[in-house]
């Protein structure tokens, strides 16, 4: 399982480069602009300098709306500003054929600037509570719009968190339906500590958090610490051990 990290600015990604060793990818957001808001093109550009070469970049294009030209270049602006992970929040597309169309525009205006750029269709756990397509429906839109990968958040930063919205046994279904289709599946979503022996079990990819390595645990007023970043990943590994040495136990 891969550790994504969100800082929401350059100070705080020096926070995550003092912690590279225990991280997999930088994400950049904007939490003051939604649960997947869009930084600047710059504050991009700014990260990817400030964290090691070999740390991939994921940016955020938004909680966009149902408009592929515009989420096509907001995406292309993203990978242009040294983004590899490009993370797009399907918030406006109330059917599949919405967010297909959608994720087609931004994987072929991604792809044909970077072949390697790994592009990710993301959908929200609540999506009861904003209107857009449902979690199960992601691995599909990911597999049909060529996306590399299939995530889940939760749209609303209310305290509720990923499995308050979908349960556990929802959550290994949408992991399964990914990988099934050849994808990556990455669960946030106010995940915290607890979370992770469910996440090891179910086989998730790609876990993503922010507050949870917040001083506080307050993705907004708490700020990245190195230490909290550190302990999460240790809590990762511990689990990943113990899922492993299962098998031979039984």
């Amino acid at each position: 399982m891969l550790l994504l990290i969100s800082p929401d600015g350059v100070e705080e990604a020096l926070a995550c480069a003092k912690a590279a060793d225990h991280l997999d990818i930088v994400d950049v957001k904007k939490p003051d602009e939604g649960s997947l808001g869009a930084n600047f093109p710059w504050v991009i550009r700014e990260i990817r300098g400030a964290v090691p070469s070999d740390k991939p970049v994921s940016a955020t294009v938004g909680d966009v709306p149902y408009k592929p030209g515009t989420v096509a270049q907001a995406a292309l602006g993203a990978a242009v500003s040294g983004a590899t992970y490009i993370k797009v929040g399907l918030y406006g597309c109330t059917t599949p054929d919405q967010a297909i169309e959608v994720m087609r525009g931004v994987v072929r205006a991604v792809k044909d600037f970077r072949p390697d750029a790994f592009v990710v269709a993301s959908g929200y756990a609540d999506a009861h509570r904003i209107g857009c397509v449902s979690p199960l429906a992601l691995p599909d839109i990911a597999r049909r719009s060529g996306s590399d990968a299939a995530m889940l958040d939760t749209a609303i930063k209310d305290g509720t968190r990923l499995f308050d919205h979908v349960p556990p046994e929802v959550c290994g279904e949408f992991v399964r339906l990914a990988h099934d289709a050849g994808l990556l599946a990455a669960l946030a979503g106010s995940v915290k500590r607890q979370d992770l022996a469910l996440l090891t079990r179910i086989g998730t990819d790609i876990v993503g958090v922010r507050g949870a390595v917040c001083e506080g645990g307050d993705r907004n007023a708490g700020r990245i610490q190195p230490r909290l970043v550190a302990e999460f990943r240790a809590e990762m590994d511990r689990h990943a051990r113990e899922h492993a040495a299962t098998p031979a136990a039984s």
